[in-house]
């Protein structure tokens, strides 16, 4: 008795998907449940397993194919099946006559007018390359004074020799959609970035006096991300046009708080979504970051997951980057940018110079929906609670 290997349901709005490899061949045998073939969608990589014990007896898919939800890959047997037959090709169907084309018709279509032909002649022009607007399609003078005048059409280039020293790697789904989307979201939004730096003496000061103790108690490392996170959570609750979406009918203000923390990896960026951030504790926060974080290098986030975020923060800091201006994660109408910390002489309110952490931070924003005051203000609002993290416990 035979099998069908079928394309499992892929998530909300996700209809089709890539073959990215076979883990089996025809004719190999086959446990329960065992990874058979990895594929590709727009956010997220998924392995499909065996739907039962035996022997893989066809692939009807190939890898590098687009396939649709329900589509059936291939075909398992019993242990020890053979392989199936290749399907014999079906002959050739026996031509039929062909009847020898009629003679074209004499028209005028196409045959310039005596004083198109001058122009034509004169400007050395290939008259079949020229539309005719006259009657029976002949070519008026008008005609090639439009042609004259339009930009010549570029011949198209020939292919470029390849380099040996290049290597071609065909765009992944996921890297296709990257792209899409972040120039979708360049092209739809009226998107500005204000700038604004922060002290990270307080912060560095609290997490060394108790990340051994937290560590210790939760069971997981006490980072920079859970204070954005909840100093970013303080300031939309002040700002509620920071976690709002934008349509052309209507503003969406979310009453919730599902932040998106964006995580590079091998196959691109992702953003998975910590949700209901302001219900969670500092541990809680950490905790959820460092299972998306392993899932993410894994490849093991789902799309529900990466869904349905209302603000989104990013930390090029852990890169090197010291200043840069990200890009919306639409449809949000903002996102953070954290920086690399550095230290540099900063004058103190007594007028003293000292040598402080600083950190640049952005905010990327959809002006549409977000006027400069509120983008300012909410940056600020991060800035405080960074600043002195006191503010961020006492919501203030």
């Amino acid at each position: 008795m035979s099998t069908n290997i079928v394309v499992p349901t892929l998530g909300e709005s996700v209809t089709e998907a890539t073959i990215a490899k076979w883990f089996k061949n025809v004719g190999d045998a086959v446990a329960a449940d065992e990874p058979l073939v990895e594929l590709e969608t727009d956010k997220v990589t998924v392995e499909v397993p065996a739907p039962a014990a035996g022997t893989l007896t066809d692939i009807l898919v190939a890898a590098g194919e687009t396939v649709a939800v329900g589509a059936i890959l291939g075909v398992l047997g019993a242990a020890g099946a053979a392989p199936a037959k290749a399907k014999p090709a079906a002959a050739a169907p026996a031509a039929a006559p062909v009847a020898a084309p009629a003679p074209a018709a004499a028209s005028a279509a196409g045959h310039p007018a005596p004083s198109a032909a001058k122009l034509i002649a004169d400007n050395n022009l290939n008259a079949a390359a020229i539309a005719g607007s006259g009657k029976d399609g002949r070519i008026t003078k008008g005609d090639v004074l439009g042609a004259l005048a339009a930009p010549a059409a570029a011949a198209p280039a020939a292919p470029r020799a390849e380099d040996p020293r290049e290597q071609r790697v065909k765009l992944t789904r996921l890297r296709k959609t990257i792209a899409n989307r972040l120039k979708e979201a360049q092209n739809t939004a009226a998107m500005l970035t204000t700038f604004n730096e922060v002290d990270m003496t307080a912060l560095n000061s609290l997490r060394a006096q108790y990340k051994d103790a937290f560590e210790k108690k939760h069971g997981t490392k006490l980072g920079f991300m859970s204070f954005f996170v909840k100093a970013c959570v303080t300031a939309l609750k002040e700002w509620p046009a920071v976690n709002a979406e934008f349509t052309p009918e209507e503003i969406i203000y979310k009453n919730f708080y599902d932040i998106g923390v964006a995580v590079g990896t091998p196959n691109g960026l992702v953003v998975p979504v910590v949700r209901d951030a302001d219900k969670l504790s500092f541990a809680g926060v950490e905790s959820a970051i460092a299972g998306y974080g392993k899932k993410a290098r894994d490849g093991k986030l789902t799309m529900d997951e990466m869904t349905g975020g209302t603000f989104t923060i990013s930390n090029g800091g852990v890169y090197g980057s010291l200043m840069s201006t990200p890009i919306l994660n639409a449809p949000q109408s903002a996102i953070l940018g954290m920086h690399k910390t550095m230290l540099r002489p900063m004058v103190m309110p007594d007028g003293k110079i000292e040598a402080r952490p600083m950190m640049y931070l952005a905010l990327s924003y959809d002006h549409r929906i977000i006027d400069g005051r509120e983008a300012v203000s909410f940056l600020v609002r991060v800035k405080e609670c960074i600043e002195d993290p006191q503010r961020i416990l006492l919501d203030m």
